[in-house]
């Protein structure tokens, strides 16, 4: 629904990477679930009057409460496509984040309180009618809020935003709620069984659960998560074509919103290339991902050294060692630094899971005992990279 009203309402609606067009269908998505949910909670309020069931009450306030996170959906939105200022110089996309999280809050605190009311229902059950004019209103509220769910959650996957995803959920969860009110309410006025209290908190605790994971998922790109596996293996490939690149290592990715990303990285040269030439292609392949992913790119240049014969052997030997700990680690970044006063010492990066066995000074310590067995004059600088998974060396 929300794409297809794009299609009229906001301009290059294809173009889903322009900050200005993400703004724009995060502000249309608000603006129609104001308007929906306006329509449904004054349906709803009218059924359970009618009736006179808690549930059917409380569901109506439920639609209110997605007023208010429409609201702040568009709010939100607005106010993440913000241009960068001197107190916000990474800009205002993390607004979207927050705004989710709020959404996220709100379906929370709204089980929480039908949960409390319908505990009241059950120790004071009073008198619940029932009739075609409310079956009917429930039934259009649960055909609406499944298009919301579907424009929402089209929309979110096209756009990538977890607040529109969060808006989705809530959405249905909402269509479940409705459904399960409306049996409630059948079953009551065929059979005299009175279920409207404990369908509330079944309903009351299905709501929390959607605020939970809605809030999780919005919680995670806040402080901070890794990029996908896919997008880092596309990125180390569109770096490694180029044919002056010899390896990719300690690539970094963080993002200030959905469409503020930062990337850097550390590209292997071949040691003996010109520093100008390097610069130069360095600062392709920078304008080339800037272009690609729409993001802002840092490449740091490690050179190899290429043919030295210490160096190899040495790097040989510590393979071995490092192997010898354990086969699953790589390191990289292996340089041999000669040095008047200090002697030689031999640098290296090792990359290490997050969930290692082995403390990381406990690691070093191991290394270098190792090497210094093997060449005693020789100092060690290792540095442990904490990683999801081992690199290639």
């Amino acid at each position: 629904m929300i794409c297809f009203l794009a299609k009229f309402f906001i301009k290059d609606y294809t173009q889903v990477k322009n900050a200005k067009v993400r703004q724009q269908y995060g502000v249309l998505s608000g603006a129609v679930g104001i308007f929906l949910n306006c329509i449904l909670f004054v349906s709803k309020l009218i059924a359970g009057c009618i009736t006179g069931s808690i549930s059917i009450m409380a569901d109506a306030f439920n639609n209110l409460s997605d007023v208010g996170s429409s609201v702040v959906t568009l709010v939100g939105f607005r106010l993440s496509g913000c241009e960068a200022d001197e107190k916000h110089p990474f800009g205002h996309g993390r607004i979207e984040y927050i705004a989710g999280l709020i959404v996220a809050l709100l379906i929370i605190l709204m089980g929480v309180e039908l949960i409390r009311t319908s505990f009241g229902k059950i120790l004071n059950p009073g008198e619940i009618s029932f009739d075609p004019v409310v079956a009917g209103i429930l039934i259009f509220a649960i055909f609406v809020k499944f298009l919301m769910y579907m424009g929402n959650k089209e929309a979110a996957k096209k756009i990538e935003s977890p607040a529109l995803n969060n808006t989705a959920l809530d959405s249905i969860s909402d269509v479940f709620t409705t459904t399960v009110v409306l049996v409630c309410a059948i079953i009551t006025s065929k059979t005299g069984i009175v279920l409207d209290g404990y369908v509330g908190i079944l309903v009351g605790i299905l709501i929390v659960k959607t605020g939970l994971d809605a809030a999780r998922d919005t919680i995670n790109p806040l402080l901070g998560e890794p990029p996908s596996k896919e997008l880092v293996k596309e990125i180390e490939e569109t770096v490694l074509l180029h044919e002056n690149i010899l390896g990719v290592h300690d690539l970094v990715i963080h993002n200030y919103g959905p469409t503020g990303l930062f990337m850097s990285l550390h590209a292997e040269v071949d040691g003996r290339l010109d520093l100008v030439t390097v610069h130069d292609f360095i600062d392709d392949i920078e304008n080339e991902l800037r272009a690609k992913y729409s993001c802002e790119v840092v490449i740091h240049m490690d050179p190899v050294v290429i043919g030295d014969k210490d160096t190899d052997r040495l790097k040989r030997k510590v393979s071995c060692i490092v192997k010898n700990l354990d086969p699953e680690l790589k390191f990289h970044d292996f340089r041999l630094k000669h040095s008047n006063d200090k002697g030689h010492r031999v640098a290296f990066d090792l990359s290490v899971p997050y969930k290692y066995s082995m403390k990381d000074d406990e690691i070093t310590a191991y290394l270098e005992d190792r090497i210094k067995r093997m060449e005693p004059d020789i100092e060690c600088e290792i540095t442990i990279d904490k990683t999801e998974k081992t690199e290639k060396a």
